[in-house]
């Protein structure tokens, strides 16, 4: 693989200045009115990323689009869709309140030992995940459901998508493909994975586990190329794909920021931005859309340091003043 920045050449110079040195593989995707521009460096245009919490960006459009066909509700309430009964209060909440993170729900649910897990992350760099979806459904038995508040939920999108892919009569794994391409791949397990999927670092180059599981896949579990992102953001820029209106803000999530489904909204220099990040434990991403101009960008990095700074930057670099 290349160690230095290939592709072309306008973004190349912009990414030279926002990445001193980038030791991991990284990939970033500018589309504007007038062009589509890539940007690479230890990775081709099939090495495949961990996209980590952009998939709950993509949830929320599956979320959309099973709404719009009829296929679901807003109000339907989890138990209709999940064998959730005699689970306690968790059968109750909404799939509306699950889209916006105002369930109630806790990040993460207690039955699956969070702190024993995140030990063997930190000291082993081991997967925190990789249940199945009957796994998932058992650690909800003592989950409790607290005030209806905007609260990130990693626990909420996980049972979000494997709810409306019933309410669909497919698994999470296919309804994505189904609804925005077969290019987004959610590996349940290590085996799953080919040789163009990558292995992440952490911040100090060690190697990390793969973050695979078919429980986790709605939440953070969907892996891409950069080919396949900047597809999928040349079409939201076009408005086409099914489930765009998870995009549109409903709600506050925090003071002067918005959420639709899963997706973010903020000003930003003055821009409306609307955007979401990603972070697993060898991998880092950032996608976001100024809708306005037309104009939007995808960054991808095999290592655990956030690229939050660098997407708002390269973003901010290619919205013309009179967009």
């Amino acid at each position: 693989m290349e160690t230095a920045w290939i592709g072309d050449f306008e973004l190349v110079r912009v990414v030279e200045r926002m990445f001193r040195s980038p030791a991991q593989a990284t990939a970033v995707a500018v589309v504007t009115p007038e062009r589509e521009m890539t940007a690479r460096v230890g990775s081709d245009h099939h090495s495949t990323f961990e996209i980590g919490s952009i998939s709950k960006a993509l949830t929320g459009m599956l979320y959309r689009d099973v709404v719009e066909r009829g296929l679901a509700s807003p109000t339907m309430v989890l138990r209709e869709l999940l064998p959730l009964d005699g689970y306690g209060d968790v059968g109750s909440v909404t799939l509306e309140s699950l889209a916006t993170h105002r369930s109630g729900l806790p990040g993460l649910p207690p039955g699956m030992q969070p702190l024993r897990r995140t030990l063997g992350f930190w000291i082993r760099g081991e997967n925190p995940y990789g249940d199945s979806l009957a796994d998932l459904l058992l650690q909800t038995r003592t989950v409790r459901v607290g005030t209806p508040r905007p609260r990130y939920s990693n626990l909420g999108f996980q049972l979000l998508g494997h709810a409306v892919a019933k309410a669909a009569g497919s698994s999470y794994a296919q309804l994505l493909q189904d609804v925005l391409g077969p290019e987004f791949s959610t590996p349940a397990r290590v085996k799953d994975l080919g040789p163009a999927d990558l292995t992440g670092s952490d911040r100090f180059g060690r190697p990390m586990r793969a973050w695979v599981g078919e429980a986790i896949a709605p939440a953070g579990g969907v892996r891409a190329t950069i080919d396949t992102m900047s597809g999928f953001l040349r079409s939201l820029l076009d408005g086409t794909p099914r489930g765009m209106s998870a995009l549109d803000p409903v709600a506050d999530f925090t003071p002067r920021v918005g959420i639709g489904a899963g997706w973010i909204t903020l000003e930003h220099h003055g821009r409306s931005i609307t955007w979401h990040n990603g972070s697993t434990g060898g991998f880092s991403s950032w996608i976001g859309l100024d809708r306005a101009a037309g104009t939007g960008v995808v960054v991808l990095a095999a290592v655990h340091r956030s690229v939050d700074r660098q997407g708002f930057r390269i973003l901010e670099e290619f919205v013309s003043p009179a967009g």
